[in-house]
């Protein structure tokens, strides 16, 4: 019964992985580059929510008083929503600046996208600072309750059934919809969605967005979990890699079910040796990739013997 807690901080912990790797591998897939300014747009997004809901310093002004009167379930809501859109338009410019790597060597649009991480963490702190901060949350899912023996914090059960939410929300939208079958057609042979006369430009520019948009949305439910720091992004982008070269580049399931591993690992493993929680995850990797080097659900190249 004690390892119950560790368990379901385990699921809540992979389940936001998942999301965070699920906004990487689009990117990745789409157009084959690395977004190293991924866990930069986790961290923005928890800094935008930051504005949304209680707005401070230079943003305070005779309009944030109204503003506050607001219930802070009001304003927490509307930042889950408010949040991935303007991190969304940002991860928008950058795409517009990733184009011309396009085609070229990989090492331009890591360096690119290295910078762009850069950029985003000094501008966080030269508009927030550099000490950490906390998101405020609203009663309903704040504090803790009781089973049995147990006390467990209502936000970890929240950001658990918010993520699974989001998560099955992205693979209806990327199975059911048009719009996703035209996002997988791209993934698979860009040439050929092309050739079908579908602007390939735009479709990365708004897949771009996308991924970015769950980062940041990723990043609004983890703050409260992990605190808010400029450059918190680092401890968001290792993980998302390892996930999806563990799950298999390209592979949705393959990228949730790394994720729950990821997170089962590193709960049980903090619960019983809290410093080598992180390190666990580096060990599952290292152990899967000696056996598998294409992750649990990565496809058979013609190069695998």
């Amino acid at each position: 019964m004690t390892l119950l807690p560790h368990l379901v901080n385990g699921v809540a912990l992979g389940l936001l992985f998942a999301l965070i790797a699920l906004g990487f591998m689009l990117v990745v897939s789409l157009m084959e580059t690395i977004n190293l300014a991924h866990g930069s747009f986790f961290a923005l997004g928890m800094y935008v929510a930051l504005l949304v809901i209680a707005p401070t310093g230079d943003f305070a002004g005779a309009w944030s008083e109204s503003w506050r009167a607001l219930p802070l379930v009001w304003r927490y809501g509307i930042a889950l929503l408010i949040a991935p859109i303007v991190v969304g338009l940002v991860g928008m410019v950058l795409e517009v600046a990733l184009r011309r790597t396009y085609g070229r060597d990989p090492l331009y649009g890591l360096l690119l996208t290295f910078g762009a991480a850069l950029v985003l963490e000094e501008g966080i702190r030269a508009v927030w600072g550099s000490t950490e901060k906390q998101l405020p949350l609203p009663d309903a899912i704040a504090g803790a309750f009781v089973i049995g023996d147990l006390i467990y914090a209502r936000y970890r059960l929240f950001a658990c059934a918010f993520a699974a939410l989001a998560i099955g929300a992205l693979w209806l939208f990327l199975e059911k919809t048009p719009y996703g079958s035209i996002i997988k057609a791209g993934a698979h042979d860009s040439e050929m969605v092309r050739a079908l006369g579908i602007n390939l430009s735009r479709l990365r520019l708004f897949v771009f967005a996308l991924g970015v948009a769950l980062a940041g949305l990723a990043g609004v439910v983890m703050a409260p979990i992990w605190g808010m720091r400029p450059h918190v992004g680092v401890d968001a982008v290792v993980p998302a890699f390892l996930i999806i070269v563990l799950g298999g580049v390209g592979s949705f399931w393959g990228a949730v079910v790394a994720a729950l591993m990821v997170g089962l690992v590193v709960g049980l493993t903090g619960a019983y040796a809290s410093e080598w929680s992180l390190l666990s995850m580096y060990l599952l990797f290292i152990a899967v990739v000696t056996f598998r080097a294409r992750g649990f659900f990565g496809k058979k190249s013609v190069l695998d013997v």
